[in-house]
């Protein structure tokens, strides 16, 4: 009977909280405990909080976590469905707010321009951005999704739809959900070769985006990395 008394109002005390003061001062547990009511309406969520960041070591890892680990660990598809939500929402309230998600990009922050968009995926995508000959967004979209490791680049279809959307200048861009932001001997080959096989139809390859977390590497800008592909003799950087 204590320990009910306890808890009675425990819901409301901790929502007027978040309401008056924000998440800050919250610790992981009480925000995952303040999240998991939604889906839990009748249930001290508190021990599930600990148990879950206990089981995936983070917050973040518990919302990255895959569903059939967190079916494992006994929550229902309506909880695993609201714990899902959180990245791609994250992901996008980014895109929609940026201020790079506007129809003119700034070839120099194109790190930043898909910084959001990869916000929480733990598999590999490929997006591919489509620009004018005044750089302006005519097509914004992934083309290609894989596992945690690997992503098949449809060369074809870049192709296609740069011609379909009468692209100038296209932008790819793929994330490395468990290594690092740095090229792979594929990604380089492939960067060449839808670099070359764009240059044959007068249109040309800007930059390859690679991000990692908090990291992005653009091949463009590397001087390491992107030479042989953007910076050689024969791609002079003109179309």
């Amino acid at each position: 009977m204590a320990e009910k008394n306890l808890h009675k109002g425990h819901r409301q005390r901790l929502r007027e909280l978040y309401l008056k003061e924000g998440i800050d001062n919250f610790n992981d547990h009480q925000a995952l405990e303040l999240l998991l009511f939604y889906a839990i309406p009748q249930r001290d969520t508190n021990p599930l909080s600990h148990k879950l960041l206990d089981e995936f070591g983070s917050l973040s890892a518990v919302f990255d976590a895959p569903v059939s680990q967190l079916k494992r660990v006994g929550l229902t598809e309506n909880t695993i469905a609201l714990l899902k939500l959180i990245p791609d929402f994250s992901r996008l309230y980014n895109m929609d707010r940026s201020d790079y998600n506007k129809k003119r990009v700034e070839i120099s922050r194109l790190c930043e321009y898909f910084r959001p968009k990869f916000i929480g995926r733990t598999n590999e995508v490929m997006y591919l951005l489509l620009l004018d000959g005044k750089y302006k967004e005519v097509y914004c979209g992934i083309i290609s999704k894989g596992s945690s490791n690997t992503t098949d680049v449809p060369i074809s279809k870049i192709l296609e739809y740069s011609v379909m959307y009468n692209a100038d200048y296209i932008v790819i861009a793929h994330n490395h959900p468990d290594g690092i932001a740095l090229p792979s001997k594929a990604d380089l080959k492939t960067t060449k070769m839808i670099f070359d096989a764009l240059r044959l139809m007068n249109k040309r390859l800007i930059d390859h985006i690679i991000v990692c977390e908090d990291d992005e590497v653009s091949l463009a800008q590397s001087t390491i990395y992107g030479r042989g592909i953007f910076f050689s003799d024969k791609n002079d950087g003109k179309k």
